[in-house]
C-alpha cells in the first residue's frame, strides 16, 4: 500500500472505532467525558514512559487505560459529594492534564513526546514506524494498534449490546433486571480509553474528540434505533477522516485538523438536511401543516 494509503486506512479506524464509542457517550449525556479522557491519557503515557522508557507498545496501552478508570472513578467519586457531573469532568480533566504537562515538561527530556504531539497527533509519519504481524505482513505499529482496538470494540458492543442499551437508556431499570450497572459503566471507560490511546499517537487529543463526538451526534440526528445510530456514526467517522485527508493535501494543511474540520462539515449537513430533527424538516414541516 501506497503512504497516502496508509494515513487513509489508519484514520479511518480512528473513525470507526471513536464513532461506536461516541454513541454511548451521547447517549450516556457523556459527550464531555471524551474531552476529559481524550486529555488525562497523557498523564499515563507520560507516567508508562517514566517507568519503561517506552512511548509505545502495551506500557502506554496500560498507563492510558489507568489514566482513564482513573478519569471515571475521581469523576464518578465528586459526582457522589453532590457535586454537578459536568464541573466534576472539568475539575478532573484539568487537573489531570496539567500534571501531564507538567511532567513532560520536567522529567521525560529527549524523548519525542511533546504538547504539540499529544494535541495534533503525527498521522502523516505513521507509515514509516512499522511492525511484522502473521499472514497480513508489514503495516504500520499504529494501524495495527488500531486494527486490535477496533476488534475489541466491535467484539464487546455485539457481546453486550442488550446491556449497552439498557443501562444507557435507563440505568434504574438495568439495576432492577440484575445487570451490574457500576461495573458495565467502568468496561465502558475502559473501551474509551483503549480507543483513545490506539488513536491518540496517530492524530492527537483533538482528532480524537471530534471524533468520538461528532460522528455520533451527526448520527443521532437522523434515527432514534440504536442498531442503525452505531452503523452511521461509525460510517460518518470513515467519511470524515477521507474527506479530511483530501481536504489536508489539498490546501496543504494539518491532516488531522482537517479531519476534525471534516467531521463538524457532516454533522452541518446533517444538521439542516435530516429528515426529523434538521433545520429544513423544521421549517417545511409547520408550512405543510398549514396547507
Amino acid at each position: 500500500m501506497t503512504h497516502a494509503a496508509w494515513i487513509i486506512v489508519t484514520a479511518s479506524l480512528v473513525g470507526v472505532s471513536c464513532g461506536l464509542m461516541g454513541v454511548f457517550l451521547i447517549l450516556r449525556k457523556m459527550a464531555m467525558m471524551a474531552d476529559a479522557i481524550s486529555h488525562t491519557v497523557l498523564l499515563g503515557i507520560v507516567v508508562a514512559f517514566l517507568v519503561t522508557r517506552e512511548i509505545s507498545g502495551p506500557p502506554m496501552l496500560i498507563g492510558a487505560i489507568l489514566a482513564g478508570l482513573l478519569t471515571a472513578f475521581l469523576v464518578q467519586w465528586l459526582h457522589s459529594m453532590d457535586i454537578e457531573q459536568h464541573a466534576s469532568m472539568g475539575i478532573v480533566f484539568t487537573t489531570l492534564f496539567a500534571v501531564g504537562v507538567i511532567l513532560i515538561a520536567t522529567s521525560v527530556g529527549n524523548a519525542h513526546l511533546d504538547i504539540n504531539h499529544s494535541l495534533m497527533g503525527e498521522i502523516a509519519f505513521i507509515p514509516f514506524n512499522t511492525t511484522e504481524l502473521p499472514i497480513v505482513g508489514e503495516i504500520p505499529e499504529a494501524t495495527a494498534l488500531l486494527i486490535f482496538a477496533f476488534l475489541i470494540v466491535l467484539l464487546f458492543i455485539v457481546g453486550f449490546y442488550k446491556e449497552w442499551k439498557i443501562t444507557s437508556f435507563d440505568p434504574a431499570l438495568a439495576a432492577s433486571l440484575g445487570i451490574p450497572v457500576l461495573l458495565m459503566h467502568y468496561l465502558y471507560m475502559t473501551l474509551v480509553s483503549i480507543t483513545t490511546v490506539a488513536s491518540f499517537d496517530s492524530v492527537g487529543a483533538i482528532m480524537v474528540v471530534a471524533m468520538l463526538i461528532t460522528p455520533a451526534a451527526s448520527a443521532y440526528l437522523w434515527t432514534d434505533k440504536l442498531s442503525i445510530m452505531l452503523v452511521l456514526s461509525g460510517l460518518f467517522g470513515v467519511i470524515s477522516a477521507v474527506t479530511g485527508y483530501y481536504i489536508a493535501t489539498w490546501i496543504d494543511t494539518s491532516i488531522s485538523g482537517a479531519m476534525a474540520f471534516a467531521a463538524g462539515l457532516v454533522f452541518l449537513i446533517c444538521f439542516v438536511c435530516s429528515p426529523k430533527h434538521g433545520l429544513l424538516s423544521k421549517v417545511i414541516r409547520p408550512i405543510k401543516s398549514e396547507v
